[in-house]
């Protein structure tokens, strides 16, 4: 599916004073703050408003680099002591609000978007930043706002009633792996058996690619039983409404096969209580699609024949910040702008090439190369033309990839580098 904003760079340390994971306990309770934020605007001008706060049990996010992040994708949420102004958290992400932003409707009236993040429990008043960002790397919109966590408005949810989950792939170190949630969507309650063949169907899937192969002790996984009213998600073009556990749809923004959901904070309060930092949505149907967006969630069909190769390919935006290295004629370079690098570590337009893959070409090789779709080699590494849904200017690393179509069974190695990398940020 066409998702452009996740975004790959080296690791970004933005303090010289980094908080190891021994100043977690000093800065931090073991549970998690979940801000609820509303985004807001047009091509004209954005905003971010706060909607609200909860606290639930446990931190599952990361518990090292918490003032480094791996990726710069099209917004950073940080934590300052409310005292002091000392960073002691960094995160970023992306949205479906800046996607939208893109399209001609978003030069028509101003949306609003829900947005949910996840931040350590500060045990002392903090401040707490987001940003957004436009394709120059400009911010577009901001907001400051202290958080105390003795706040009485900060709501208290997952400690109770917490959905049924079942273990799928536990890490060798549980306490130190990346904690992912498969959600039952569009499965009722006589499919919760159907749904848990499919996560492990899944689970094995994502395991057969390679850097995750290799990385299946630093993964937990849990499937979560949200059991749904109506069997299958809403398809608008067909006047199918279903009733669905986190309110899934196909034809978002008009594109028939763009599968996803406008119901982030839903989402967010089905999964309450549960160990869960990242999202694949299990979505029950035959219709071909999905969507995968940085750092929010991974939504896909679990019963197309290319369930799995779907799952991967969103998995590598929606975890490891990889933008999609297939072009479409006639469309124009709205997302990566020609004079600057775009963020993703797997495209360039060869303004920064050096912080690329330049490194990995065949010496004295800077050549462009040409490479139709027929071409299926994912290990010659080079630039060819045709990346980031657009023919010219922006290239990628090799004539293929899971990136670019799913008729190969691999990442290329440069996608596979940049998911290593972020594998061990977590991790290491």
């Amino acid at each position: 599916m066409r998702t452009v904003l996740g975004f790959l760079v080296l690791w970004l340390a933005v303090s010289s004073a980094t908080i190891s994971a021994k100043d977690f306990d000093k800065h931090f309770s073991d549970s998690t703050l979940r801000i609820d934020y509303i985004l807001s605007g047009d091509v004209h001008g954005q905003a971010i408003s706060l909607e609200g706060m909860s606290r639930m049990p446990g931190w599952h996010g990361k518990r090292q680099h918490f003032t480094e992040i791996p990726v710069h994708g099209a917004a950073t949420i940080e934590m300052r002591l409310a005292a002091t102004g000392e960073l002691i958290y960094l995160h970023t992400f992306s949205t479906l609000f800046q996607e939208w932003l893109d399209l001609d409707d978003a030069h028509l009236a101003p949306k609003a978007f829900e947005c949910v993040e996840l931040l350590p429990m500060p045990r002392d008043s903090v401040v707490v930043t987001v940003n957004l960002y436009n394709h120059r790397h400009e911010v577009t919109a901001t907001i400051n706002h202290k958080v105390s966590p003795t706040d009485r408005t900060i709501v208290h949810k997952g400690e109770t009633d917490v959905p049924q989950y079942v273990t799928i792939n536990q890490a060798t170190r549980p306490e130190r792996g990346i904690n992912i949630a498969m959600v039952a969507e569009g499965y009722t309650q006589e499919q919760m058996q159907d749904f848990l063949d499919d996560c492990n169907k899944g689970v094995e899937g994502i395991f057969s690619f390679e850097p995750f192969k290799s990385n299946r002790d630093r993964f937990n996984i849990i499937a979560v039983l949200t059991p749904s009213r109506d069997s299958g998600p809403s398809i608008p073009s067909e006047g199918v409404w279903h009733s669905t556990a986190i309110g899934s749809s196909f034809d978002t923004f008009g594109m028939e096969r763009y599968l996803t959901t406008l119901r982030i904070k839903q989402m967010h309060d089905a999964l309450a209580g549960t160990p869960y930092d990242h999202i694949i949505v299990m979505v029950n149907t035959d219709r071909y699609g999905g969507g995968g967006i940085y750092n929010t969630l991974n939504l896909l069909m679990t019963k197309h024949k290319l369930f799995i190769e779907v799952l991967v390919h969103e998995f590598g935006h929606s975890f490891g910040a990889l933008a999609d290295e297939y072009a479409y004629p006639g469309e124009e370079p709205n997302d990566f702008p020609l004079d600057v690098e775009p963020w993703a570590h797997n495209i360039t337009t060869l303004v920064d090439f050096g912080s690329k893959w330049k490194d990995l070409m065949p010496a004295g090789k800077t050549t462009i190369s040409l490479a139709d779709d027929k071409n299926l080699d994912t290990t010659t590494i080079g630039l060819y033309e045709g990346a980031g849904c657009v023919l010219k200017g922006v290239y990628r690393p090799t004539p293929n990839c899971m990136m670019k179509t799913l008729k190969v069974p691999e990442f290329c190695p440069v996608c596979s580098r940049s998911l290593q990398q972020i594998i061990d940020f977590y991790t290491k």
